[in-house]
């Protein structure tokens, strides 16, 4: 979830304000958001976020206008291929697939407090996997919501016991994913293709963020190109380095996060978690131990690091020495980045980016 909604979401509760919000659940054709986008649209007309701008976006509005007084969720379809759509300048030809929930005092006790210990859950970093009924035969399980922690931990309840069996296998699946998921159940809670057996549920798994963190510890050549490739692919990278003459804004400007400090305190201070992809290239063999030694037993979606097979193998046979496990060790993607010949700087963080983005479609 990003932070603006986040906060939005933390208003309304604090506040007793009413709103609802709107999340892009399917995409079909060219639309100007993808799944998992999301905008918050308060009684007073007030919003934050966006689902893309334009006449799209005000007809979503009024619907969520729609779901305020009625009080009630929906799901809702925006057709944005209609002639209206043309006249007045869009150039999006699709349908987006639209979950309106309503938030807010009206909603029952029990959902008001689901609801915020949803929100305690993402500030814990707790990581949580939400699943939300956004289609049901019963109307009344609609917006049906549960969540399932890192640890396992399960706050929530769709109404069924067979509905949550179902979205407990689901958040297991969709806890190794960056967008939001969706499932069609036939009557016989089976999964089923909705084009060819009509569903009678359908259930939305959304991870806690569809933001890949890149942690990026070095700042050498290579590292520029990197980031610049990284933010064009939606990333949210930070730089570490304990050499101030590297580590600046001059040189990247496009990093979230620049960090100049020893790496082992500087490490202390980050989070890393199952979202976090971690790239290893420092100046050298002492600093890529100190790093390597940090990050392996994290929970991080992906660790590489730069550097021969010769020095590696010996680096892994100095951390077994100390301790670390040989099992964590085998995660370790080094050296680092697809095999495509690359010399530059640039095909670097080409090939580097490309492993990532093969380990983030879960095709590594």
């Amino acid at each position: 979830m990003d932070k603006e909604i986040y906060q939005g979401l933390q208003i309304v509760f604090e506040q007793n304000m009413e709103a609802a919000l709107i999340t892009v659940t399917s995409a079909l054709g060219s639309t100007p958001r993808k799944p998992g986008a999301k905008l918050l649209v308060f009684a007073d007309g007030t919003t934050i976020g966006t689902i893309g701008g334009g006449c799209g976006e005000a007809e979503a509005k009024q619907e969520a206008f729609n779901v305020i007084v009625a009080r009630t969720s929906k799901i809702y379809y925006l057709n944005m291929t209609s002639d209206v759509v043309e006249e007045e300048g869009m150039v999006c030809g699709g349908i987006m697939g639209l979950f309106i929930d309503y938030v807010g005092p009206q909603s029952s006790q029990e959902e008001i407090n689901l609801n915020q210990d949803y929100l305690s859950a993402l500030k814990s970093d707790n990581n949580p996997i939400l699943v939300t009924m956004i289609e049901a035969v019963g109307e009344r399980l609609v917006g049906k919501k549960l969540f399932v922690k890192n640890d396992g931990d399960v706050l929530g309840d769709l109404g069924s016991e067979n509905l949550n069996r179902v979205a407990l296998e689901s958040a297991k699946a969709g806890r190794v994913k960056f967008s939001p998921m969706l499932i069609s159940l036939d009557a016989e809670f089976e999964l089923c293709d909705p084009s060819i057996t009509k569903a009678a549920f359908r259930l939305m798994i959304e991870p806690p963020t569809t933001v890949v963190q890149l942690l990026i510890l070095g700042a050498g050549y290579l590292v520029q190109p990197l980031v610049t490739m990284s933010k064009i692919l939606g990333y949210e990278v930070t730089v570490i380095d304990d050499r101030p003459s590297l580590v600046s804004s001059n040189r990247f400007y496009e990093a979230d996060r620049i960090i100049c400090d020893n790496f082992e305190r500087a490490l202390k201070a980050i989070n890393i978690n199952s979202q976090t992809f971690v790239v290893i290239v420092t100046s050298g063999s002492y600093s890529d131990k100190v790093c390597l030694k940090k990050v392996i037993n994290q929970p991080a979606r992906y660790i590489g690091m730069m550097g021969s097979y010769k020095k590696v193998k010996a680096l892994k046979a100095e951390l077994e020495e100390e301790g670390v496990s040989r099992e964590s060790l085998q995660k370790l993607y080094s050296p680092i980045g697809l095999k495509i010949g690359a010399e530059t700087p640039a095909e670097m963080a080409v090939s580097i980016l490309g492993q990532l983005i093969k380990v983030q479609k879960q095709l590594a």
